[in-house]
C-alpha cells in the first residue's frame, strides 16, 4: 500500500461502511484531509448518510486529471468489479491508513 506523502499529485480511494458494506469512491490531492472529512460527517450525501469512512483502497495518480479519469472509471464498474479491486490488495478489508504508521490527522495539508 503507498504512505501518506509518497503521491506526487492525487489519490482515487475506496471508502466502505464495512467490511463488504456500502462504497463510495473519490479523488483528492490531501487524503488525509479528505478522510478527516468523512469522518468528521463534512462530507454531506451518501457518506455521511451510510457511514463511509472505513479507507479500504487507494491510488496514487501523476495528476489530478489522471485521478479524476480513474474515480470516474471505477465509479461506473459493476459493485462485484469494485469489490474484487479493493481485494487484490486488502483480502481483509483492514482500515489501510492504519497500516500507515501515523495518524490521518498528521497528513493534513497546512493550513
Amino acid at each position: 500500500m503507498p504512505t501518506v506523502g509518497h503521491c506526487p499529485a492525487a489519490w482515487v480511494y475506496i471508502l466502505a461502511s464495512r467490511p463488504h458494506g456500502a462504497l463510495y469512491v473519490g479523488a483528492t490531492e490531501f487524503v488525509g484531509k479528505r478522510l478527516w472529512e468523512h469522518r468528521n460527517g463534512l462530507v454531506a450525501g451518501h457518506t455521511r448518510k451510510y457511514g463511509i469512512c472505513r479507507l479500504v483502497y487507494i491510488e496514487c495518480h501523476a495528476s489530478m486529471i489522471a485521478a479524476l479519469r480513474r474515480e470516474r472509471q471505477i465509479k461506473k464498474w459493476r459493485r462485484q468489479w469494485k469489490v474484487e479491486l479493493i481485494e487484490s490488495l486488502n483480502p481483509d478489508w483492514r482500515e489501510i491508513d492504519q497500516d500507515w504508521g501515523s495518524p490521518v490527522e498528521s497528513a493534513l495539508p497546512p493550513s
